[in-house]
């Protein structure tokens, strides 16, 4: 084993052998991959996986990760043998409710362009003749297949080996070399071994591997039980390693495959049994492998019920073979990747499960050569957690949930039921008197609607499915009622870093796309872009002196992109990166009375001469110094009105009282939400991300060319002299009783051309709004399309934006 290396790969699982492939396949083949077990049964989760593969995921990137993976499974063999049987998917619906939801779920599938149908009862049993005549439909995904993992990783470990990368098995890791917050090595139980990059791709273990390097990687590692059944009679002659789909019975929170004669069965439907990362062997015990326990034979009953009630023929066997394996949940179901912020050169690929192991490798590879990847990786990247959400309490109890809801019909807007009120505003216990009607986002409590503003009579259409969830006719009032008079909306949870220092502006203007070189108490909106002009943030900035500048964020995503911004400064000695979020709050005051209501409380000219749009004053609130910064998320004449926390509840009251007098209501993130969608705002993570330049998403009024050089800039005049092929386009529900929520996918011309990137519905126009990408050619305003929301095609017709107030008169007044 060699004592330098470009990277040192820690796990020879699917994802280690995965990335190990792909970057040797990008030219970087200077890589160890060492590992605790024997070559390549492990022991880990990949030696024990059961292999099924199902695409189609709410997750775009999920499922690009698994779309991506079938095919790579596809081209590989061991010993001759395949790693992949593309024999497709089932997921079946026992209830009502499921084969709705497998509606929905067809619809996500053509969004992210992946063949599915939604199959009768009698098509489905033609697929797998096993299955009982209960069943009321089955989406099919005929790409969908089983792969075998360890053929999967022996394939891809031979073909980077014949071009240098190394592989050692029974190596275990006692630490790593961390110097001024960079990794320089690892120290292993046969020697040091420098490297400039190091991977954690260890698994279950991976909390306990990256504690070694003094980070936190929050995931449980959870058992989970799958069983195979003795031979059936209908299977007696059956010579094919697999031949029927892959099954889901997702109403039982159950999964099968056949094994040759026999099936196996896996099922989630118990409590969790979580373990510890540094309680789990690193070596075979009593005739296990080390992610195996002993089975649970009464916690399988139920499950084995359930299974031969749903195929039938299971009733005349037993079970032959039992497995309980260990595998990884995180907080949010999601996976662990991308370079830890407080060691640069040490990344992380964790909680992988084998669907999505080989376009994980493909992005990590993307992502450690270059630095940029194909597919956005926002949900995924370990910058997305907050400091609270590496807690393990929180750790727990999130993954927790996450594995009783695996195969749980969740809405999108459902908020999490534990731990909450991790932060809270100041202006928290005005909103509990007022019926406030919480979600969690980034671990703020935040009110969606008011009780205190429900209607009498409802005063627009009600809702009913999928849209009305979370969904109150409150909010219609709150937002009428910002157009017609005020609205008082509680801001603090925005993510606020400060960049001070000589080098400040030079930072932001080699950053920033937009021209940051303005006056002191000018705003400004901007993105901050990938070398390939995607966008990576989404900000307003103030500039508040010569060398300070405060700069704004959405609070869900604060830690993403603080992880960028800080990156980026700390490359410079001239430039100050601190974070200021929980010393200011803030109060959104917007609407037709908003200066009105801002002249009764203090004295300053609140005028729109005085005080124009785009800028920032200092104002004395009975003693409580304020920044306003006339700016609005909602097109509406206002401003963020900033104040010290600790004087926060205080400065509410005093806004409140004189709010109230004038007609104005509090107001929350729902109706927020389809007033900022009547004015066409984006919304960063829907409408645009890194898989978006700004002028496919109408920003390039915030990108100035004219500045000499800012990441992305050469990206963006390549893009900009070759056209860009789709745009974000509006559309408005040509039903005005109708609504959509989000991810449907978009027809035109008899094909699908986009998806839904977020929706609403606009109660000043009286319509359902829905944005998504389209081809630029034959998307103009007032092209007819279809947006498919469970499977009923719904009209729709492209508009220019704004939809309200397209001169934005009433924002400059």
């Amino acid at each position: 084993m060699k004592n330098r290396a470009q990277v040192v790969i820690v796990g020879a699982g699917i994802v280690g052998a995965s990335t190990a492939y792909h970057l040797a396949h990008s030219g970087w083949t200077d890589v160890v991959v060492l590992d605790q077990g024997p070559l390549f049964e492990t022991g880990g989760s990949t030696s024990h996986a059961p292999g099924g593969v199902f695409q189609v995921n709410s997750s775009k990137t999920m499922t690009e990760f698994a779309r991506y993976t079938t095919a790579l499974y596809s081209e590989l063999k061991s010993d001759e043998q395949p790693a992949w049987y593309p024999v497709g998917s089932l997921e079946v619906a026992w209830s009502e409710e499921r084969l709705t939801d497998l509606r929905r779920k067809l619809g996500l599938a053509r969004s992210w362009g992946v063949e599915a149908d939604l199959l009768s009862p009698a098509d489905a049993l033609e697929l797998i003749p096993l299955l009982s005549d209960r069943i009321l439909g089955a989406l099919h995904v005929p790409a969908d297949g089983i792969a075998r993992p360890i053929r999967a990783v022996e394939a891809m470990a031979a073909d980077s080996a014949s071009r240098g990368v190394e592989f050692h098995g029974h190596v275990e890791i006692t630490g790593f070399d961390v110097q001024c917050g960079r990794v320089h090595g690892v120290q292993t139980s046969t020697g040091a071994i420098e490297a400039e990059h190091v991977l954690i791709a260890t698994g279950i273990w991976a909390p306990a591997t990256a504690r070694l390097a003094g980070i936190t990687v929050p995931l449980i590692p959870m058992q989970h039980q799958y069983a195979v059944t003795s031979p059936l009679e209908q299977l007696r002659d059956e010579t094919a390693e697999v031949r029927h789909p892959v099954l889901r019975h997702q109403d039982r929170s159950m999964y099968f495959r056949q094994e040759r004669d026999a099936y196996g069965i896996g099922a989630y439907r118990h409590e969790p049994q979580p373990l510890r990362a540094d309680a789990i062997p690193s070596e075979h015990q009593n005739g296990r492998a080390p992610a195996e326990r002993e089975f649970d034979d009464e916690l399988f009953e139920t499950p084995l019920k359930d299974a031969r009630e749903l195929l039938p023929s299971l009733r005349a066997v037993e079970l032959r073979k039992k497995l309980n394996g260990i595998f990884s949940f995180t907080p949010d179901g999601m996976p662990i990747m991308g370079e830890s912020q407080q060691v640069r050169g040490l990344w992380i690929a964790a909680a992988i499960w084998i669907t999505h192991a080989g376009g994980v490798g493909k992005t990590m590879a993307e992502w450690m050569t270059s630095g940029e990847t194909e597919w956005d990786t926002r949900e995924c990247d370990i910058a997305r957690f907050d400091p609270h959400a590496l807690e393990e309490p929180y750790v727990f109890k999130r993954s927790m949930q996450q594995y009783r809801e695996v195969y749980d019909i969740v809405h999108p807007l459902e908020p999490a039921a534990e731990p909450r009120n991790i932060r809270l505003t100041p202006f928290h216990d005005r909103h509990v008197r007022m019926g406030a009607h919480f979600a969690d986002s980034g671990g703020w409590e935040r009110p969606r609607w008011y009780a205190a503003n429900e209607p009498d009579e409802p005063t627009v259409p009600l809702r009913t499915g999928w849209v009305a969830v979370e969904w109150s006719p409150a909010a219609a009032v709150e937002h009428l009622a910002t157009r017609e008079r005020a609205g008082v909306f509680d801001m603090s949870t925005f993510a606020k870093f400060e960049i001070t220092g000589s080098g400040a502006l030079e930072f932001l203007q080699d950053t920033a796309a937009n021209q940051m070189d303005r006056p002191i108490g000018s705003v400004t909106y901007t993105s901050m872009l990938t070398p390939s002009g995607g966008i990576r943030c989404d900000l307003t900035v103030v500039r508040t002196s010569e060398e300070r500048f405060l700069v704004m964020t959405g609070g869900s995503t604060g830690a993403y992109d603080r992880a960028w911004i800080e990156a980026h400064a700390r490359e410079r000695s001239d430039v100050r990166f601190n974070e200021v979020t929980e010393q200011l709050c803030c109060i959104g005051l917007w609407g037709p009375l908003s200066r009105q209501i801002l002249s009764s409380i203090g004295s300053d000219d609140v005028s729109n001469a005085a005080f124009p749009y785009l800028s920032v004053r200092d104002l004395n609130v009975a003693d409580i110094p304020v920044m306003a910064v006339r700016i609005s998320y909602v097109g509406e004449l206002g401003w963020e009105l900033y104040c010290p926390a600790e004087l926060g509840s205080r400065f509410w009251d005093i806004v409140w009282e004189s709010a109230r007098e004038h007609g104005a209501v509090v107001a929350g993130t729902t109706a927020q939400d389809s007033l900022r969608l009547e004015k066409g705002y984006r919304l960063w993570g829907a409408d645009i991300h890194t898989e978006f330049n700004p002028y496919e998403a109408e920003l390039g009024f915030a990108v100035d060319m004219n500045k000499t050089d800012f990441v992305g800039r050469g990206a963006l005049a390549e893009i900009a002299s070759r056209g860009v092929q789709h745009r974000l386009r509006c559309l408005t529900l040509d039903d005005s009783t109708r609504t959509v929520m989000g991810k449907e996918p978009i027809w035109l011309n008899d094909g699908v051309a986009g998806y839904v990137t977020s929706a609403g519905y606009g109660h000043s126009i009286g319509r359902g709004i829905a944005f998504g990408y389209l081809p630029t050619a034959g998307s103009r305003p007032g092209s007819a399309v279809e947006i498919d929301y469970f499977g009923e095609r719904l009209p729709a017709t492209v508009r220019s934006t704004p939809l309200f107030d397209p001169k934005n008169a009433r924002l400059r007044s």
